[in-house]
């Protein structure tokens, strides 16, 4: 493809300054993301709808779409990394995912990213600055830093996300809905005032699981 490299990273992806890149042989494959590489793309707009973000860009090898800038539907680059840049409130923001051996897994990684720091911003709790602080770009003549990756819904489960509401492994959306309503229901408070609770957060860790799924 035009403008590769021999070492397996492309010139035409704008990876942030200072964000370290993994080559070929670093890079593993994906068995958990069951989606589409449209359905990764229409996840991350809607995360940044949500977070009032002024405007993104996305980057990546491959060609684009005059449309919507995303990839074509089939797109599997040679080097699949991925780089969303974004403005919200006149700051600038940046993460960036070469992980995988995939475009779509790599897309979907920083969508995942972006849920879980607009879930955990929500939070009604107080902190030092935005969750979004370790993805903003500092000035150019500072060194940047990569984001770390946020922590996954499987990271907060001890069990199997079935497990957790009492449903079959194959219930269908709206059974799982309802099984975590019905669980929320016995803890002490609302979703929206309990939510910092260790049960609150694995029920909802599952539901976020299973409805992925």
């Amino acid at each position: 493809m035009t403008g590769e490299k021999s070492s397996g990273t492309s010139d035409r992806i704008d990876w942030p300054a200072g964000f370290d890149r993994n080559g070929p042989s670093e890079r593993t494959r994906n068995r958990k993301f069951d989606v589409t590489l449209a359905k990764a793309f229409d996840d991350i707009e809607t995360e940044l709808d949500r977070i009032d973000a002024d405007e993104f860009r996305y980057s990546f090898d491959a060609r684009q779409r005059k449309s919507d800038k995303r990839p074509y539907s089939r797109a599997n680059p040679d080097d699949p990394s991925f780089v969303l840049r974004w403005m919200m409130d006149g700051e600038q923001y940046a993460v960036a995912c070469d992980n995988y051996t995939k475009l779509r897994d790599n897309v979907r990684t920083v969508g995942l990213y972006l849920r879980e720091k607009r879930k955990q911003e929500a939070r009604p709790v107080e902190t030092g600055e935005s969750e979004f602080a370790n993805a903003r770009l500092p000035p150019a003549d500072e060194d940047a830093v990569a984001a770390p990756p946020a922590p996954s819904d499987e990271d907060v489960l001890d069990e199997e996300p079935h497990e957790v509401l009492d449903v079959s492994p194959d219930a269908p959306d709206q059974i799982i809905e309802a099984a975590f309503r019905t669980q929320v229901k016995d803890l002490n408070g609302h979703p929206d005032t309990g939510g910092s609770s260790e049960r609150f957060r694995q029920l909802e860790a599952a539901r976020e699981v299973m409805l992925d799924e």
